[in-house]
């Protein structure tokens, strides 16, 4: 009957606790408990070097498969930049048109862009854990006629797909 690592530690502890009580003498059997005992540890760590070896190139292979997915990911996203981009452009071109039963159009939006957030007045600020600017406050300033220094609204135009 094979034992488990557990077992074989439980039984060469019992043998410890014997020996102590016979005031560390040993007897035949006992030596003789110790070498098997020893012997199935050895087998035993042998089959757990392995397995942790074997799961180590295991978990080393699907390191490199996390690598190999992130980089098809990157490219993927930057493929789909470019195209929403030359659609973008098409689009900046030609005005809007149509493919198939999809409509390419774009939309006018709005951003902040701040410079310094340090600079800020503290009313514009929102404290967290890192010091950000409250753009949605900075843009309503900007656009009731407020001048901040470092900051200014900017208009984009994104792709649309209705």
């Amino acid at each position: 009957m094979k034992k488990t690592l557990y077992e074989i530690t439980q039984d060469q502890l019992a043998i410890y606790e014997e020996v102590e009580a016979l005031d560390g003498e040993l007897t035949e059997e006992m030596q003789e408990a110790l070498r098997i005992n020893e012997g199935q540890l050895q087998s035993k760590g042998i089959a757990y070097l392995e397995i942790i070896k074997q799961r180590k190139s295991y978990i080393a292979r699907i390191d490199d498969e996390l690598k190999r997915l992130q980089a098809l990911k990157k490219a993927s996203n930057r493929l789909v930049d470019n195209l929403e981009f030359n659609l973008l452009e098409a689009q900046k071109t030609f005005g809007d048109f149509e493919v198939g039963l999809t409509t390419i159009t774009t939309r006018k939006s709005e951003s902040i862009e701040v410079e310094d957030v340090n600079s800020l007045p503290t009313e514009f600020k929102v404290i967290k854990v890192v010091e950000t600017a409250d753009k949605k406050l900075l843009k309503e300033a900007i656009k009731s006629g407020r001048v901040i220094d470092g900051v200014s609204l900017v208009e984009n135009q994104n792709i649309r797909f209705k």
